[in-house]
């Protein structure tokens, strides 16, 4: 949804910290990564929510969400998208996008992952949308860029990279629902050549 302009719901303190912890109960730690010995789930003292402590050495930790940048690359009006070649969903389309590594900007990581997974040359435009994945811990971050030349090639990460008109790309065959959502934005945005910032929350799909 645009900046801005999202409607969201009022969420009371205890029932966000409720479904936050319950999202958690699939993640388990059982060591601690300091000392060896093992870690209980509970509230540390002072703090407002549980986390992994370490009764040993006294460590707590701390998890925070995963950046993950990429971009749209385009030029001629056609897009750049990258078959995967690993798992997740591999063998399926997907934008050149993942972690962001220490000691980067947010637009260097997206340039970089670009490089790695398609070999392609890019000017980073702009940000253009920011997706909250609370089930899976990421964020998303995705830029416009334009593709400077054609002399891209398949990184170690990819099988096949191709350019595709609108009309062309496999929607059935993205490996992402934050993926087949930037597209879908960027489409519906291109017409007017406007392209406002959006941020917006992507949800399970599982029940």
């Amino acid at each position: 949804m645009e900046l801005g302009t999202r409607n969201t719901q009022p969420v009371t303190r205890n029932a966000y910290l409720a479904t936050r912890n319950a999202e958690r109960q699939g993640e388990r730690m059982n060591y601690c990564s300091n000392c060896g010995d093992t870690v209980k789930f509970s509230t540390p003292t002072g703090d407002d929510r549980p986390r992994y402590l370490c009764e040993s050495c006294g460590t707590i930790h701390y998890e925070n969400p995963k950046m993950v940048v990429g971009c749209i690359p385009e030029k001629d009006r056609k897009i750049l998208l990258c078959r995967r070649a690993i798992e997740p969903q591999s063998g399926k389309w997907t934008l050149p996008a993942g972690y962001l590594e220490n000691g980067e900007t947010v637009a260097q990581g997206a340039q970089r992952e670009t490089i790695e997974e398609a070999g392609a040359n890019i000017q980073i435009l702009g940000p253009y949308a920011l997706f909250n994945i609370r089930y899976v811990n990421q964020i998303y971050l995705m830029f416009r860029a334009r593709l400077i030349d054609e002399n891209f090639k398949a990184g170690s990460e990819s099988t096949e990279v191709r350019l595709f008109l609108e009309e062309d790309i496999p929607w059935d065959r993205i490996a992402f629902t934050v993926i087949e959502k930037s597209l879908r934005l960027y489409f519906k945005d291109r017409p007017t050549g406007s392209y406002p910032f959006y941020i917006g929350d992507i949800q399970s799909k599982k029940k």
